[in-house]
């Protein structure tokens, strides 16, 4: 079998998904492990694509002023073949004010390209991890194979890899992962509520469910439930269902989302919505911005969770929690009467393929004021914003969180309203 080329290559820039960009006899190549700038040695790992190929950083030959000495995870250092590096921390060999720049070079290029929106936006920090961007992640999931090797997967594969360290985890939960011991194949996902306590959730294979699915929208019938806090609000779920990863990000979230719903001038009364709404954070948010008697309807497709949302939001006599697809929910809901639509803001949380483009329309169709969007896919976000741009809606505020420290994911929030 022929040996991988090993190529030398000027970096120029960055890409979406955690990768930066070279040239070679003029094609495109999207290269790991690299910063722009950089001069570096790299072997091919895929050329089956005319167009571009793909390449792991071997050796770094002119580095970056802002290369680490050490990447934050060591298994993931230049000195492991690219083969057995795990994935998950792809920008953890990068300082972290050159991460948050690179995100929003990537956001913004997002924006203009797929969106058509020319907007200049900054990645905002979040409290909550050290100084290295560590220590943050309250939610870890690792993979059992066939043979009981347990750990993450290598990038770009399935290939688990087993690690001896969990830097962007926090202690407790590195310190379980240590410990854990055989399991079926499947996965494991380690959870740390807000009591401090680390759960362990195995997830066995089971037949036509894969291994590496996500895990928005997913019910946990059976498993234990957990007590979460945010704007002032006890949140039940359970214990494998989703709540955000990072230890700060609900409460930043919320936040944000109150900020901008009193900036648009949230209107209490309307036929306001939450989609994607969860075990009930958002709701939450919309019913205190907008004090008793606010409506909201709520909408998830995954029962267990509506159910959490109703006793969540109990307090909250206007909200309502409905289980639906929102595309479903969207196409088969009474509407209000026009000027309550009209007057509504609609609030989305879509999972990282976005809305899409049928449930943006049916969005736009209800005329609401005000979309207020949560986004953890910067090229979803700025497609569906192009959608909503098409039917009379223009962005007023676009902010970026970093959410994610040593890794190229990035969240951010949108608000558009609609042209007079």
């Amino acid at each position: 079998m022929e040996e991988p080329a090993v190529l030398e290559l000027e970096i120029t820039d960055v890409a979406h998904g955690g990768i930066v960009v070279a040239r070679h006899d003029g094609r495109v190549v999207f290269v790991s492990d690299a910063i722009p700038g950089e001069r570096v040695r790299a072997r091919v790992a895929d050329a089956s694509k005319a167009s571009f190929w793909r390449a792991d950083t071997l050796e770094v030959l002119e580095a970056s002023p802002d290369r680490r000495a050490r990447h934050v995870w060591p298994e993931a250092d230049l000195a492991r073949d690219p083969r057995d590096r795990p994935g998950g921390a792809d920008f953890g060999h990068i300082t972290l004010g050159r991460q948050r720049a690179l995100k929003a070079d990537v956001l913004r290029d997002a924006l203009q390209r797929f969106g058509g929106v020319g907007w200049d936006v900054e990645v905002e920090p979040v409290s909550g991890e050290d100084a290295d961007g560590r220590g943050w992640r309250t939610r870890l999931s690792l993979h059992v194979d066939a043979g009981g090797a347990i750990g993450p997967v290598a990038a770009r594969s399935h290939r688990v890899i087993p690690v001896a360290t969990h830097p962007l985890a926090t202690p407790e939960i590195a310190a379980a992962a240590a410990a854990l011991g055989p399991a079926a194949p499947g996965r494991v996902d380690l959870v740390q509520p807000g009591d401090g306590r680390v759960r362990i959730v195995p997830r066995p294979d089971r037949p036509g469910r894969s291994r590496h699915s996500p895990r928005r929208g997913t019910d946990d019938a059976g498993s234990e439930i957990v007590v979460e806090e945010a704007a002032g609000r006890s949140f039940a779920l359970d214990a494998g269902g989703f709540w955000q990863v990072h230890r700060g990000a609900a409460r930043t979230l919320a936040g944000a989302v109150a900020e901008a719903l009193r900036g648009a001038s949230f209107e209490p009364q309307a036929a306001n919505l939450d989609l994607y709404g969860g075990v009930g954070l958002f709701a939450g948010v919309m019913a205190d911005v907008g004090g008793p008697g606010t409506r909201v309807v709520t909408v998830e497709s995954a029962p267990r969770a509506t159910s959490h949302a109703v006793r969540n939001l109990a307090d909250a006599a206007g909200v309502e929690a409905v289980t639906a697809r929102v595309d479903r929910y969207l196409a088969g809901a009474e509407p209000a009467p026009r000027a309550e639509r009209q007057a509504a803001t609609v609030l989305l949380d879509p999972p990282r393929a976005g809305a899409g483009t049928a449930v943006v329309e049916a969005i736009a169709a209800r005329e609401p004021r005000t979309v207020v969007y949560v986004a953890c896919d910067p090229v979803a976000l700025a497609r569906d914003m192009r959608t909503f741009g098409l039917h009379g809606y223009e962005p007023t505020s676009v902010r970026a969180f970093d959410l994610f420290p040593n890794s190229h994911h990035v969240e951010a929030l949108a608000v558009l309203q609609r042209r007079r």
